[in-house]
């Protein structure tokens, strides 16, 4: 599974779970040129003659999709796996059947791209992690964010002290509540995990990313009925680093926005994702704020461009990677731990 593909050779992709999500990755697939969509899977939404309806999320909205007549459609990921063209299967299901399905489709022999988080709790994650460290297939989490526009060279500044140490950084994350899965996977009563685990993860993933795995968080937060924490502000604590702390939210009356502010000895870079073409803005010292431009597209088609060309080049995904994702649910975990007792969590 992992020996290069020939030239001009594209890889064979199966989308399974066909909302919101599901049809965004579909969209990046559709125009990307390297690979080819084979199959679909989905329990209950179908095409119909090819056709899948679009559906409105936090980021994008699409109208319908021309799947073509020649895509298969299964309505269970048993007998999508058994498809031998299948090489790429990739995962927009719900959080709760994220872990199990990846290590299915692994066992498979299939390549896996899984949406966030890659399981509801970190020792889920980390027996999919096993499963993927013995397998030929690769396992990727989709964690965008390290892919969009505005954020990803964030990473090259930061470790080039292109502006100088990072003094503070803060993150803002911030939505009304999912409405595009209906009665499904955020419903009372589902165990989706909250905006903490749901979209504040983003952020979580992010900030290891920059400054690595802080050495404890303090966090509070705001929690629904089934306990869910669907607002959260973070402080992660890094001992003679950057101040830097991250707020997530379900509870805003309407529509979505991210923006991050990074303080660094020489510049402030700012990002607001409101602004629209001029989202991402630096304040040089002693200079006018100018607007910086960050790139075409979005973090999803970028991630998934990435992915292809791992599985089709043979070399492991090395941006984000499946121990990233297990970081990323256990620092969640000991902000959800904190919330809860009013304490700071010290990680391991």
């Amino acid at each position: 599974m992992s020996a290069n593909f020939p030239a001009g050779t594209p890889v064979n992709v199966a989308v399974v779970g066909l909302g919101f999500m599901g049809v965004t990755h579909l969209r990046a697939y559709l125009g990307l040129s390297q690979a080819r969509v084979v199959a679909v899977c989905d329990s209950q939404r179908l095409p119909v003659n090819g056709i899948l309806p679009g559906v409105t999320g936090n980021l994008t909205g699409s109208g319908d999709l021309d799947l073509g007549a020649r895509v298969r459609v299964y309505r269970r990921l048993d007998e999508l796996l058994a498809d031998p063209e299948v090489q790429v299967v990739d995962l927009c299901t719900p959080t709760p059947l994220h872990a199990e399905q990846a290590v299915a489709a692994l066992k498979a022999g299939k390549h896996v791209l899984c949406e966030k988080p890659l399981a509801r709790t970190s020792a889920a994650a980390r027996e999919a992690l096993k499963v993927a460290e013995r397998s030929p297939g690769f396992l990727m989490p989709a964690m965008c964010m390290r892919f969009w526009p505005g954020w990803s060279r964030l990473k090259g500044v930061v470790e080039a002290g292109t502006y100088g140490a990072v003094l503070a950084a803060r993150f803002r994350r911030v939505s009304a509540m999912p409405a595009w899965s209906g009665q499904g996977t955020y419903a009372a009563g589902q165990p989706h995990g909250g905006a903490l685990f749901d979209l504040h993860i983003h952020d979580t993933d992010f900030v290891n990313y920059l400054f690595g795995r802080p050495a404890a968080v303090s966090s509070a937060g705001v929690t629904d009925a089934d306990g869910n924490v669907n607002h959260i502000v973070t402080h992660y604590h890094y001992p003679g680093g950057p101040a830097v702390h991250a707020e997530g939210s379900w509870l805003l009356t309407d529509g979505f926005n991210m923006a991050y502010t990074l303080h660094c000895e020489h510049a402030t870079l700012d990002f607001d994702l409101a602004r629209g073409a001029e989202a991402l803005r630096v304040t040089e010292r002693g200079q006018p704020p100018h607007p910086v431009h960050s790139g075409e597209g979005d973090g999803y088609s970028a991630e998934i461009a990435y992915f292809v060309s791992c599985v089709a080049s043979g070399h492991r995904p090395a941006i984000v990677t499946a121990r990233d994702a297990v970081t990323a649910l256990e620092i969640c975990e000991a902000e959800e731990q904190s919330v809860r007792t009013g304490q700071p969590i010290r990680l391991a």
